[in-house]
């Protein structure tokens, strides 16, 4: 085509000079002859203006002209590059004296009306017309027919489809003017597969340990199926360079890849053959420090962990000195950066290579040490500036610091109020002379607030659940009522309420806590309230359709609970120490719970919690890519028998003697019920006990980064509940529940819901032997391996995969309990993440032994559980 446009204007001049015009107009004229432009008619236009196009060729009557010369050749090659027509033509119509009047006749390219894309998705049509920047109204021309052909055929070669092709056909709408259509034909073919991949030359590496460095091109192989075979050559040229990392990393520094191709075998399939060139195998010799006077030669070749005599390994070499594959590498780039010195720059230099080893010169420009001079946050609309800058680790003034921004990531990641994959730190205005730089964070907020709405049918009745979590709540605002969208919001804290009632329960919860108490200090201070009533359910009474409730027959918990917890800077600034005082108040009105003996009567309840944790996750709280959480927690009661001058053991005596004989009484108002009623009265009035439990999740990235990260969750967990005096007992609430979905619709006596999947809800919980009644373990341990893959991880719904592997158990008491004694489990799951509702998802689980139901004597089987709002 661009041949064609360049000989345009000759050929039309000849032709003009030569014969058209000569013969049918019977005018004569001279090479080159000046004339007086007379007239200019434009003809052949169907969708532009005349005058448009005159003006656009800047030819004027009146103006000097030679024909031919340059004046037309210009005005030519000024319209070809338009690309609007498809045809230009010059014709001299007259010629009167000095005077020449010219006809300008153009053949308009046809409009694109319409496109159809044949052989691919619907919804992925779109893409392909912004791709290719085919649009209604566009003219067509030859160059964009072939440009969008060859980028779709390449497009899909790169997506592994090396036989894709693509046909284009246009056709006239006699709908519109001078308008055509188009058509796209893609047969994308199958994706083609590497049937084998050949290496030639090699005699040092093997085959196979090659094949396995190469990371996403990868030969067929019947076994696998968690990486397929397909040729993506994006892939391929990136897997080459590995390849030579893989002899840089064994002493080959000079091994090189003399030729590849590819060979096909089939339609479908192709080998991939490498000529390799090793080279001779060297090791490190001299390695000297050269600029350093901040740190010592020993302290950089301590962080540098390469010594003379080692194999050479190219690879290690460029991660000691500047690992990009992780912000927080131990490496002497990180050293630098984390002590002020952004600016500095490190680079190993080969000086010598004599025989078999290379002496190297690591040369370090440390530069100037470089402070923060602004730390701006952009991107919080909701949330007040000053709850974000007590998070910040990176202030105005202080020494640049990069393992500061990467903790700061981490502590705004953790907040939950912005999204975690958006957290982005701008490094603004470097001035290396000044040693000063700027800092901007970039945020997204994200819904930080959820609603809890539920409605079932359960215990012969309808349960219903409203619950509200304002996490990031104003309570100072909370009488402006300028500040209620919905609610007030902004300043961190955190305000919850949940109510949950049914015929034959209810359940009431009021939270507060405020991260910052006195806002100078992470201090956070906490304020809990909740009240639980049980009612008596008659069933011998009651129907399929309505359940018969006796509410003037019932238990009920009411407890208060103040704590405070502070982030301590010692082992690290990871850990936290929590203090709590409790209050518990339970109450019987002609109600038996079967744990005890406590028809009508109180117990109470007065406990300190002691608890350190340690959280240094990160990837955000919705899916964490790392780091790890470990929570430790003691909770006691005061001693109250050491005090006290009662005979527990000749109560403890007296109820073993009455147990039987009240049992056989079945359940009757005898002086003997009384008398043992009485006597767990005075054993329980006062709870005396210390509760221990451990819980740990630490979390690797396998495989992958970012939102394509395949994670693995590893769990661990112990508890155990204890007694003061063997002659009290133990007490019969703050028991382990093991076993389902771990989600507690409500607990009536403190006690703790342990999920582990593949089994019904509490059914490997301990049974009492005679009664067959749960009473709750006073030890658990558990286990869970759970492997997560992020389908998205947008702020609007974050969603992933899973698979788990489980197993744990309860233990009536410490002396049954044996830690290898597990029941377990496997199986899949999803969970979404939506910031309005919290965390939904569903499991299928199998369980592989049989429960603690005493009912079962083969595997559980399938259980399939529903996760609503529970923890991450």
């Amino acid at each position: 085509m661009k041949q064609f446009i360049s000989l345009q204007p000759l050929f039309t001049l000849l032709l003009l000079l030569l014969t058209t015009f000569a013969v049918a107009q019977e005018l004569s004229f001279e090479d080159g002859k000046k004339y007086i432009l007379g007239g200019l008619e434009v003809t052949g236009l169907q969708s532009y203006n005349e005058q448009t196009v005159k003006t656009y060729t800047g030819l004027r009557v009146g103006q000097p002209i030679t024909v031919p010369g340059d004046e037309i050749s210009s005005v030519i090659n000024k319209l070809w590059g338009l690309e609007l027509f498809r045809d230009i033509d010059f014709f001299i119509t007259d010629i009167d004296g000095d005077k020449i009047f010219l006809e300008l006749h153009i053949t308009e390219r046809p409009t694109l009306s319409d496109i159809k894309v044949n052989g691919v998705k619907p919804r992925k049509v779109d893409g392909i017309l912004d791709d290719t920047d085919l649009k209604k109204g566009k003219k067509i021309t030859e160059s964009l027919i072939a440009n969008t052909k060859n980028y779709l055929e390449n497009k899909y070669k790169k997506e592994g489809y090396l036989n894709a092709k693509v046909a284009i056909a246009v056709a006239n709408d006699t709908s519109q003017t001078n308008a055509q259509k188009m058509v796209i034909n893609v047969n994308k073919g199958d994706k083609v597969k590497i049937k084998k991949i050949i290496f030639e030359g090699n005699e040092q590496l093997s085959d196979s340990r090659l094949r396995g460095a190469m990371k996403k091109t990868k030969q067929k192989q019947f076994f696998r199926f968690w990486k397929k075979s397909k040729f993506i050559a994006e892939d391929y040229e990136n897997d080459k360079q590995l390849l030579i990392d893989r002899y840089a990393e064994n002493g080959y520094r000079d091994a090189r890849i003399v030729s590849d191709s590819i060979i096909k075998v089939d339609e479908n399939n192709i080998n991939l053959k490498f000529d390799i060139e090793e080279g001779d195998k060297y090791y490190f010799g001299e390695i000297d420090f050269v600029g350093n006077t901040v740190y010592t030669d020993r302290q950089l070749a301590s962080v540098l962990g390469v010594k003379k005599g080692d194999t050479y390994n190219g690879v290690l070499l460029r991660e000691r000195i500047a690992d990009d594959s992780k912000p927080d590498a131990e490496d002497l780039t990180n050293l630098y950066q984390n002590s002020g010195y952004l600016f500095s720059s490190i680079n190993p230099v080969e000086v010598s290579a004599q025989n078999d080893t290379i002496d190297f010169e690591i040369r370090i420009i440390e530069g100037k040490e470089t402070f923060l001079d602004h730390v701006d946050v952009v991107g919080n609309d909701r949330t007040n500036d000053h709850v974000i800058y007590r998070e910040l680790r990176t202030r105005p003034g202080q020494k640049y610091n990069k393992s500061d921004i990467i903790r700061t990531i981490q502590e705004l990641q953790q907040l939950g109020y912005f999204d975690a994959e958006q957290i982005s730190p701008d490094i603004l205005n470097p001035n290396p002379n000044e040693g000063s730089v700027d800092l901007k964070w970039n945020l997204v907020e994200s819904g930080s607030s959820q609603i809890e709405l539920q409605g079932g049918y359960g215990g012969g009745g309808f349960i219903g659940t409203l619950g509200l979590s304002f996490n990031n709540f104003s309570i100072k605002n909370i009488f402006n009522g300028e500040a209620y969208k919905p609610v007030p919001m902004g300043d961190g804290q955190t305000f919850a309420m949940r109510v949950q009632a049914s015929r034959s329960f209810r359940v009431y919860s009021l939270n507060f806590a405020e991260p910052w108490f006195g806002g100078k200090k992470p201090v956070r201070f906490s304020l809990n309230f909740s009240r639980t009533q049980q009612f008596r359910t008659d069933f011998r009474n009651s129907t399929r359709s309505r359940l018969k409730v006796i509410k003037d027959e019932g238990f009920s918990i009411t407890s208060v609970s103040a704590g405070l917890a502070k982030r301590v800077q010692w082992p690290d600034d990871y850990f936290t120490v929590s203090h709590s005082l409790g209050y518990q108040l339970y109450e019987f009105n002609n109600y038996n719970l079967g744990l005890f003996n406590i028809t009508n009567g109180t117990s109470n309840s007065l406990t300190y919690t002691l608890g350190i944790s340690r959280n240094a996750i990160s990837g955000g709280r919705i899916f964490p890519r790392g780091g790890s959480n470990f929570e430790v927690t003691a909770r006691l009661t005061p001693p109250y028998s050491l005090f006290s001058n009662k005979d527990y053991a000749s109560l403890r005596d007296r109820n073993k003697e009455l147990v039987p004989i009240v049992r056989a009484q079945g359940g009757q108002n005898t002086p003997e019920r009384r008398e043992l009623e009485d006597i767990d009265q005075q054993r329980f009035k006062w709870l005396e006990y210390y509760k221990l439990k451990f819980k740990g999740d630490w979390y690797t990235t396998l495989v992958g980064s970012g939102d394509k990260s395949l994670v693995l969750r590893t769990n661990a967990e112990f508890g155990f509940l204890g007694s003061y005096n063997n002659d009290v007992g133990d007490v019969p609430f703050e028991r382990f529940f093991v076993g389902g979905d771990g989600m507690g619709n409500f607990t009536l006596d403190g006690r703790d819901i342990i999920a582990l999947r593949g089994y019904k809800n509490q059914s490997l919980t301990p049974v009492d032997p005679l009664t067959r009644q749960q009473e709750g373990g006073l030890v658990y341990n558990k286990y869970s391996l759970e492997l997560r893959y992020p389908l998205t991880l947008k702020p609007s719904a974050s969603i992933y995969g899973l698979t788990f592997l489980e197993a744990g158990n309860a233990f009536r008491n410490f002396q049954e309990f044996n830690p290898f004694d597990l029941k377990r489990s496997a199986g899949v799951g999803l969970r979404i993440f939506m910031p309005a509702f919290g965390l939904l998802g569903i499991d299928f689980g199998y369980g592989f032994d049989p429960d603690n139901t005493g009912q079962e004597t083969s595997p559980h089987g399938w259980e399939t559980h529903f996760i609503i709002g529970q923890q991450f």
